[in-house]
């Protein structure tokens, strides 16, 4: 289909659902839904609009430009405003058919975010810890909320594992990029000889699934519950409120244990347990859909290298797009992450223009 014809489609869409808007006739439940798809339309059928009118406006111009009985001053006018126009329709065009492009269903979700130490023993797990300090920060950067659901610390203060719930407009629509190993080269303050290290943690972004996204039936899982204790057997519960959840048709496994309350724990866990088998099904059909490329940028590989952190030359690499940043200090900050996610994001756009022909 070609993108003229997508366009007036869009447009004939829209101009239909206005009108069955304003009939006064609809259920309020179809007039709601059809309230959520007019608010969603109306700035892409603006655009569309304006590039119909800036077309047409070439298109008379073009005409007075060859017009020889026009007076000199207005056929160069006629030219600047030609080219002017010439201009700006490109980027007309480019915002349609980014508006135009399939959404993913998942982008305005909150977001689980799992932080684990990899390879690199205590390296690691301070690793682990400047990531989750970098997310943190982010996250005030966006005003999000930032609450850790689950937390293991390594002996030397840095982070074993870190489940964390961040909540906040378009949440995973931005972290999902950050799914993947994340590689450090830097020479830890436990080496004496001064040697470089390379160490790893690995990051996943699960958007958080309502009740309405997956239906988990009872009887599909098991519930444990038993009592939880510190490092060392340290501030053991008298109680029994640590709960483990599997999920027996998957074999997903969650374990909480943070609150004092049974009840706490087991909502928590229920929680990241939705979260991890919706992200599971939705990649599924994601790959089902596009099995002729990587489902997205960042996808949910864990085997996957995504970005290198190298210390003594103060640069950030991200592998994905060939990205490199000499400001590592801001990025590992918070600060700067956004210049690393926002190309990110054109280039999948960019990806998923080049599949479609217009």
């Amino acid at each position: 289909m070609s993108l003229d014809r997508k366009l007036d489609q869009v447009l004939g869409r829209f101009q239909e659902v206005e009108s069955l808007m304003s009939s006064g006739t609809l259920p309020s439940q179809e007039f709601s839904k059809l309230s959520k798809e007019y608010s969603d339309l109306t700035p892409l059928a603006g655009r569309i609009r304006d590039l119909k009118k800036a077309k047409a406006e070439m298109k008379d111009l073009d005409s007075m430009m060859s017009d020889a009985g026009a007076d000199k001053e207005m056929k160069a006018l006629a030219e600047a405003d030609f080219y002017h126009l010439k201009e700006q329709i490109p980027q007309l065009e480019k915002e349609i058919q980014l508006a135009l492009l399939p959404k993913d269903a998942a982008d305005a979700k909150n977001a689980i975010l799992e932080i684990r130490a990899g390879t690199g023993g205590d390296e690691a797990a301070l690793f682990a810890g400047d990531l989750f300090n970098m997310y943190k920060r982010y996250a005030t950067e966006h005003n999000w909320l930032f609450e850790v659901m689950e937390m293991s610390a390594s002996d030397l203060g840095g982070i074993k594992q870190a489940v964390i719930e961040v909540t906040g407009q378009n949440v995973f629509s931005r972290l999902k990029y950050e799914s993947g190993v994340h590689r450090v080269q830097r020479v830890p303050n436990t080496e004496a000889s001064g040697r470089i290290h390379t160490s790893a943690a690995t990051v996943a972004v699960l958007p958080e699934a309502e009740e309405v996204d997956l239906v988990i039936e009872d009887k599909d899982l098991r519930i444990d519950v038993f009592r939880a204790g510190g490092a060392g057997g340290q501030h053991v519960n008298k109680t029994e409120s640590a709960v483990r959840i599997t999920h027996i048709p998957t074999g997903t496994v969650v374990q909480q244990q943070d609150e004092k309350s049974q009840h706490k724990n087991k909502a928590r866990a229920m929680k990241i347990l939705r979260s991890r088998i919706y992200e599971t099904q939705r990649q599924k059909l994601a790959s089902e859909r596009s099995a002729n490329r990587k489902e997205q940028v960042g996808s949910g590989d864990r085997s996957e290298r995504i970005r290198t952190y190298n210390f003594p030359q103060g640069r950030v690499t991200d592998h994905r797009i060939n990205l490199t940043l000499y400001k590592l200090d801001r990025v590992v900050s918070g600060e700067c992450l956004d210049e690393i996610i926002d190309p990110l994001i054109s280039n999948d756009q960019a990806e998923k223009l080049a599949e479609i022909s217009w």
